[in-house]
């Protein structure tokens, strides 16, 4: 009782932060609003000829900007004001839909009809790759195709070059381990959800990124700051989720062939067959390899690993009337091989003395399954049910010290959502998530076990109130209980207010938690000399993050230019230290004693130019994130996280010719420079920072009526980190170190691939 009693109240800082929160909403309420007249929402479902929802579909108010996209079951709902009457519905391959709204209390149906009459379609405009909701109340951004296509995108990890908010960069020389960075925030951060429920934790977060073909992917949110309520507690920086083709409405055959010069080459092919027409399904399968070794610095150690996966996904869709069932399993087998090479090519033995070799085998299975009924359609009021499960394991050797991990894990979450009107609506349900974890690190002799097994169930409620779409205020909380943490609340809010037309802004505020996997989420760090030293009792990290965002639509020689400035901060109560920093051959875990935080301002501009076709974003971050990290006479001091980019600037082209004949993308990203953890001053053998780099890629695609071919390079310039390998000529010394990795460890790559898919249309 105690405990509970210690638990529940709030911080007098916390306290004070909801405080302000509610007066801010109290006062906009109040001082931004006036009473307008209610005219009610329009809803409804939209369908093609063969009584498949159409997914994504234009839907809005004739000669306004007021609109929506419909879901993945055809829905749309859009705020109807008093002098809204003509709704319009378009989608490429579908003739325009236009018809009066008198009643819009009523749900309607609407079938598209498709455009098969003309031999050939002339598109008017190219449709965006990049799309910034204007009606979300969490500033999201929707990576289409059209997007992904813009570069050679071989899985998910490839599919921010053309991004300016998320950065992803090798981890380490010899694993090809990737990291992600948001608001200057590792990837550990950031929440990842495929198809909308959490994915890719604890022991698959280090290549997770890779697990995820490109060639799979039907778009990408990227949401920053707090996420709502309803996915958990664990987006402390922001969210990713990763939507798969569906078998609804997926090509009948699509395939995707690549080949770079770099030795690597990928298939990709998946297939969608309409049983009947309530029951659909679909088959993703993917292979790729990279069987050429690379050693371009001559530092003995391969460039890049030489990789082998295959991924293999099957998924089921089924519906009668307003019940909806979706079902898929996955299976992932991947090897990776990385360290010294002989004469160009991985060997086992170098004379009488074992090369320094990296091994990883990685076996991953995951199930899901999604059921939904809408109880009432007219009230928007619908149950739903996820269910998903995982089994990763890998088995990995670093030199001559093995680690291997198991990992399993169960989700479950129950949804209500019921919208009591057309200005609020409500939102709650329960979860639970169960997270056994198995593993075992053998480190100069001495075998080290952790297991662990930690079962978190919590509830959710949260509440989003509708002013005509000018201001919209989602407010949530929930409640966790862990079995290793015990209880933690999760308060967020976020408000988005619509002063003009050309003027949306943006604001939140809210709570985000997460358990550290240290050694899962960490061992590409076994790829070094460093000792790794774990500290007892590691807190649960906690953190609050407050955010600003104004996106304006400025209309220039007709069409609208976007510009998006935004300002993000994340403040740790608690947090688990990865220091490099007090011992250059060590890496410590430890609770944080002291302050950290991240500073994150970015501006981003994007202008669709009069010339047809062409197309430009510029934008610039600057981060400022820093820890405080403990010294060896036991005192702290605040430093800049190393390895970081204090800036980042970017600039992508992209031009398409009239019919789609041709298309032409350049991507620009210019690195600031950063700090390095600290070396070791009796033999600093690498440098306190590291300096500004550019990086340019470019891709050219030549469009057929079903096909179409590409050829691109990346880092075009050829420019690479020199000696990425601290002590390459000394792997087993004291002093060797291959996770000192600023820029790109590969030089210039050029790409050619295929693409053909048969439109189910």
């Amino acid at each position: 009782m105690d405990k509970i009693q210690f638990i529940l109240p709030l911080r007098k800082q916390e306290f004070e932060i909801l405080r302000k929160i509610i007066w801010l909403v109290y006062v906009i309420f109040c001082s931004f609003t006036c009473p307008a007249q209610q005219t009610g929402k329009v809803k409804g479902y939209v369908y093609d000829k063969a009584n498949e929802p159409v997914v994504g579909a234009n839907v809005y108010w004739e000669k306004t900007k007021w609109g929506t996209t419909s879901d993945a079951n055809g829905y749309f709902e859009l705020e109807k004001r008093s002098d809204d009457r003509q709704l319009v519905v378009s989608y490429i391959g579908f003739t325009t839909y236009l018809m009066e709204v008198t009643t819009p209390d009523e749900p309607i149906r609407i079938e598209l009809e498709s455009d098969i009459t003309l031999e050939e379609v002339v598109i008017n405009e190219r449709r965006i790759g990049t799309i910034n909701s204007r009606t979300a109340v969490v500033q999201t951004q929707q990576i289409t195709l059209d997007e992904l296509f813009r570069a050679a995108c071989c899985n998910l990890a490839e599919s921010f070059e053309t991004n300016p908010s998320v950065d992803v960069s090798y981890a380490d020389a010899a694993t090809g381990a990737r990291q992600i960075k948001l608001l200057g925030l590792s990837g550990t951060y950031i929440q990842m959800l495929t198809e909308n429920y959490p994915n890719f934790r604890g022991a698959a977060s280090l290549y997770g990124m890779d697990y995820i073909p490109g060639a799979w992917m039907e778009s990408i949110q990227v949401s920053k700051g707090t996420s709502s309520v309803k996915n958990g507690y664990e987006a402390l920086a922001g969210q990713i989720n990763v939507e798969f083709k569906k078998p609804q409405t997926a090509d009948i055959f699509s395939t995707n062939l690549f080949l770079s010069d770099a030795g690597r080459y990928e298939g990709n092919a998946d297939a969608s067959w309409h049983i009947n027409e309530n029951v659909t399904t679909g088959l993703l399968v993917h292979y790729s390899r990279d069987s050429k070794s690379h050693d371009a610095n001559g530092d003995g150690f391969l460039d890049m690993p030489l990789t082998e996966q295959v991924n293999v996904m099957n998924r089921w869709s089924h519906r009668i009337n307003q019940y909806i069932a979706q079902y898929g399993v996955r299976y992932l087998h991947e090897d990776r091989t990385g360290g010294q090479t002989t004469h160009g090519a991985p060997a086992v033995l170098h004379g009488s003395n074992p090369l320094y070799q990296i091994r990883l085998n990685t076996n991953r299975t995951e199930g899901y399954t999604k059921q939904a009924y809408i109880i009432n359609p007219d009230k928007v009021e619908s149950m739903a049910l996820i269910l998903s499960g995982s089994h990763h394991e890998q088995q990995s050797t670093y030199d001559i010290t093995p680690y291997n991990v198991y990992q399993n894990n169960l989700y479950a979450g129950l949804l209500y959502e019921k919208s009591f009107t057309p200005v609020h609506s409500i939102s709650t349900g329960l979860s639970m998530n169960y997270d056994g974890f198995n593993e075992n690190l053998t480190q100069n002799e001495n075998r080290n076990v952790f297991d662990r097994t930690e079962v978190v169930s919590g509830a959710y409620i949260q509440y989003t109130l509708n002013l005509q779409d000018k201001l919209i205020m989602l407010a949530g909380v929930r409640a966790d209980y862990s079995s290793l943490h015990h209880f933690f609340v999760t308060p967020r809010v976020h408000i988005k207010y619509n002063p003009f037309e050309w003027l949306h802004l943006r604001a939140s505020a809210g709570k985000g938690f997460r358990t550290a996997n240290v050694l899962a989420e960490n061992n590409f760090l076994l790829a070094s000399s460093r000792k790794i030293d774990i500290a007892e009792s590691l807190d649960q990290e906690e953190a609050w993050n407050t955010g600003i965002n104004l996106t304006f639509y400025i209309p220039l020689f007709g069409k609208d230019l976007t510009i998006n400035t935004e300002w993000y901060y994340t403040h740790f109560l608690k947090q688990v230290v990865v220091d490099m920093e007090s011992d250059p051959h060590a890496v410590s875990f430890y609770n944080l004693n002291g302050k950290s935080h991240s500073n994150s301002f970015q501006i981003e501009a994007t202008y669709p130019f009069p010339l047809r076709g062409l197309t430009m974003t510029a934008a610039y971050r600057y981060t400022d994130a820093k820890t405080d990290y403990r010294s060896s006479e036991g005192k702290t001091t605040l430093l800049k996280k190393p390895l970081i980019n204090e800036y980042k600037g970017l600039v992508t082209v992209s031009y398409q010719t009239p019919l789609k004949k041709w298309q032409f993308d350049v991507t620009s990203q210019i690195n600031g420079g950063g700090r390095m953890p600290s070396p070791d001053m009796a033999n600093p053998l690498w440098d306190t920072e590291f300096k500004s780099f550019t990086l340019w890629n470019a891709q050219i695609t030549k469009y057929f009526r079903k096909w179409s071919i590409y050829l691109g390079s990346e880092n075009l310039f050829n420019f690479t980190q020199s000696n990425p390998i601290i002590d390459a000529g000394n792997p087993r010394g004291d002093f060797f170190d291959g996770t000192m990795i600023w820029g790109p460890v590969h030089g210039r790559k050029i790409y050619a691939g295929f693409r053909f898919n048969l439109d189910r249309y």
